[in-house]
């Protein structure tokens, strides 16, 4: 009985010390992404290898690439019909949520990845957003959640890509993801995860610098730094078109 306890032990030792030594070796076809005034989105080429010190295990390989956007604070509210009119009836801030998340992976999600290790490591859409204050008197906390994660959906800011990573040889892996025009200024993370029998045996993270430049830049930074003469330009701007445009029109009319 010792003897094939012992045996046990030395098998599961032996196949943990083998997952912990397969490394990620992971690159993006760039790793900065420029919002001009003309920018329509892009697209991201995660590709990379699975460096070994042993022997492929028998256990298919699966990978999971994640995008991620800046976090933030954001307030989701709900709408009611009242004496005929439509009026915000219930306010739930969101304590965290990515402005941009992509969940590209190898095969189904059911195959990649139990629920303990997605617990764990917060890798699907729900379990990225993070909301702990709602208020006592909001019965369905969780529906301003799916309603925020259904609107992002709808806006292409969130994605669910399954079996849209390709492995090769189980140690060469890339995907692609579509990065939408209405991203959000800021650092991007970009994570990567080996998985076999739903658990992840190796991870790898690397930043994605995303931001404005040229005149989107100009003008972003002059909107925050000086938000009088934004406003007062903005003012001018506006009133220079609006004579521009009753001008063409006086003009058509008279011939």
């Amino acid at each position: 009985m010792w003897r094939a306890l012992l045996t046990t032990l030395i098998v599961m030792l032996t196949s943990v010390l083998a997952q912990a030594e397969e490394e990620i070796l992971m690159n993006m076809s760039h790793d900065q992404v420029a919002i001009t005034a003309g920018f329509e989105g892009s697209q991201i080429i995660i590709f990379g290898a699975v460096k070994r010190e042993t022997e492929i295990p028998k256990d298919p390989l699966n990978v999971i690439v994640t995008i991620s956007g800046p976090k933030e604070a954001i307030q989701v509210r709900r709408k009611s019909r009242k004496f005929g009119i439509w009026i915000n009836t219930d306010i739930v801030e969101v304590d965290e949520a990515p402005s941009f998340y992509a969940v590209a992976t190898s095969a189904p999600w059911d195959d990649v990845l139990s629920a303990t290790e997605d617990l764990r490591y917060k890798i699907s859409i729900p379990l990225a957003i993070r909301s702990v204050g709602a208020p006592s008197t909001v019965q369905d906390s969780q529906s301003f959640t799916e309603a925020l994660i259904r609107i992002n959906t709808a806006n292409e800011l969130y994605s669910i890509l399954p079996s849209s990573v390709n492995i090769q040889e189980n140690t060469l892996f890339h995907t692609a993801i579509d990065l939408p025009a209405n991203l959000v200024e800021g650092n991007y993370e970009a994570r990567v995860f080996l998985t076999r029998n739903q658990s992840v045996v190796s991870q790898y993270n690397t930043k994605l610098d995303v931001k404005k430049v040229g005149l989107e830049r100009f003008l972003f930074n002059m909107s925050r730094d000086m938000p009088l003469a934004y406003a007062l330009m903005s003012l001018v701007i506006a009133g220079v078109m609006g004579w521009a445009a009753s001008a063409i029109f006086t003009a058509i009319r008279s011939r």
